[in-house]
């Protein structure tokens, strides 16, 4: 505990704290950062600082002291990290079915039947979606498709495809497509199709055969062998088009009981086909993952005993020269290096949901996001705002679950995160809430997420001390 007596200094900017080792650990709004050893920090309480020393200058260059000449900057930048609160939703997560001929130990989708058609998502419907779509006002729109598996419905994918590049001609968004796939159906004109169009693919890859068959069932096959053949024809055909600036093709991975055993292997096996990051991934309480918690899940530690394992190794991997990176640590840095927002709808405040993005079903339902959605086929509809035949965007951002969701995602509204020294780079998820507490508001020192993105977070400030561990960091902010 540190004693300092209470004096009035105006020019101190709001700032979070934390002992972390020897050194206290300082945090503000804006994303800065600053270690201070015991004597800095009652000294900066204090506010007794020299205006010509090095320390004041560094405390005024990194916004934890307001002064004539940073105070108007101060606003500017805050007003710029926390853009997406006024553009509206820029991702648009449209399930073009829910069959699938997967069945995934953590599926979160409630997969149909093949044969079971009825669920598909019609043209006349899509037609509705996309018009409902272009009605939203944020510059920004990637339209995002999902399943089941979405190449089951590849006619509809390539209408909606062409019927929001028509409405783009005259409405001029900066539009992204992008597809999530298991990779099995993919032949030669589908490739070309996505190519021409530019549609990044993001697909399902959770480590060496033995771990992602466990996870991932292919009803008519290897699911491990017929990723990697998926994988090996997007890079082939990506080669034989020099002129994209960059590899439209990433992979996820989610981390089951099963595993936590194979943190290096995992790894190995993204670095095997060429890819240039992974993106670590704890279970999510939805669908079947929810009914069998039990067998698949584990507790906040295990998971960060894993992932720790796993990003040493990456760290170990840049130090020796090799070039890649985790996305989970790379959207915490970019937060805490850099000026920008990466805008991951999952870690920011208030959340994503409706105002960040917004999931249509094949029926035309418009839920606050994709876990909303996730929900409702487990019976729950509490998270549904309408439906495109009949409703209006207006109608949809003055919801009242709109106004609540955002309440709840709101860290400066939450015990415990309103002054926790990670709040500028957390962000919460009400619905994950909802799913495994039963409450939209986060039980904070019990919450599974809350422990693992405050570990995370620590740990990756503690890594920051190290100059080239640090260096490397830098590096991965820059990637694209």
């Amino acid at each position: 505990m540190i004693e300092v007596k209470k004096e009035k200094f105006s020019k101190l900017a709001p700032f979070y704290f934390k002992k972390l080792g020897e050194r206290y650990l300082l945090t503000n709004d804006l994303g800065d950062y600053i270690f201070l050893d015991e004597v800095k920090f009652k000294k900066f309480l204090s506010g007794k600082i020299d205006k010509h020393s090095l320390f004041y200058k560094k405390l005024l260059k990194k916004n934890f002291i307001f002064s004539k000449s940073n105070f108007n900057e101060y606003i500017k930048q805050y007003q710029e990290k926390y853009h997406y609160l006024f553009q509206g939703p820029s991702l648009h997560i449209i399930i073009l079915t829910l069959r699938c001929n997967h069945r995934c130990i953590y599926c979160q989708a409630s997969p149909k039947k093949i044969e079971e058609k009825k669920f598909d998502l019609e043209e006349t419907t899509a037609k509705k979606i996309v018009d409902f779509i272009f009605s939203t006002p944020s510059q920004f729109i990637t339209i995002e498709f999902q399943g089941g598996e979405p190449l089951l419905n590849w006619q509809n994918l390539k209408f909606i495809v062409k019927y929001a590049l028509v409405l783009n001609k005259i409405q001029k968004r900066n539009l992204q497509l992008t597809v999530v796939s298991n990779l099995t159906l993919l032949d030669h004109k589908k490739i070309k199709f996505l190519l021409d169009h530019k549609i990044s693919i993001a697909t399902s890859l959770d480590g060496p055969e033995k771990v992602h068959n466990f996870n991932r069932k292919f009803l008519y096959g290897n699911s491990y062998r017929a990723v990697v053949q998926g994988i090996k024809k997007l890079q082939k055909a990506y080669q034989k088009r020099p002129s994209f600036e960059r590899n439209f093709i990433n992979a996820l991975m989610t981390t089951t009981s099963y595993s936590l055993k194979y943190p290096k292997e995992i790894v190995n096996e993204y670095l095997k086909l060429k890819l240039t990051n992974i993106f670590l991934r704890p279970l999510s309480p939805f669908g079947l993952a929810k009914k069998i918690w039990e067998k698949i899940g584990y507790s906040p530690q295990e998971y960060l005993k894993f992932y720790k394992k796993a990003l040493d190794y990456i760290i170990k991997l840049n130090l020796k020269g090799k070039k890649f990176w985790e996305r989970t640590a790379r959207i915490f840095l970019e937060k805490i290096l850099t000026k920008r927002d990466p805008n991951f709808l999952d870690i920011r405040s208030p959340c994503g949901a409706v105002i960040g993005q917004l999931t249509y079903n094949y029926n035309g339902d418009i839920y606050t996001c994709d876990e909303g959605r996730m929900l409702a086929q487990m019976g729950d509809f509490s998270f549904k705002l309408g439906n495109v035949k009949e409703t209006k965007y207006s109608q949809i951002v003055n919801h009242p679950t709109t106004k609540v969701m955002t309440l709840a995602s709101c860290l400066e509204c939450l015990p415990m995160c309103a002054d926790c020294v990670f709040k500028p780079y957390c962000g919460i998820c009400p619905l994950y809430n909802y799913a495994h507490e039963g409450n939209l508001f986060a039980q904070t020192p019990n919450n599974f997420h809350c422990r693992i993105n405050k570990e995370i977070l620590e740990y990756l400030f503690e890594r920051l001390t190290n100059l080239k561990i640090k260096s490397v960091f830098k590096e991965w902010t820059t990637k694209q």
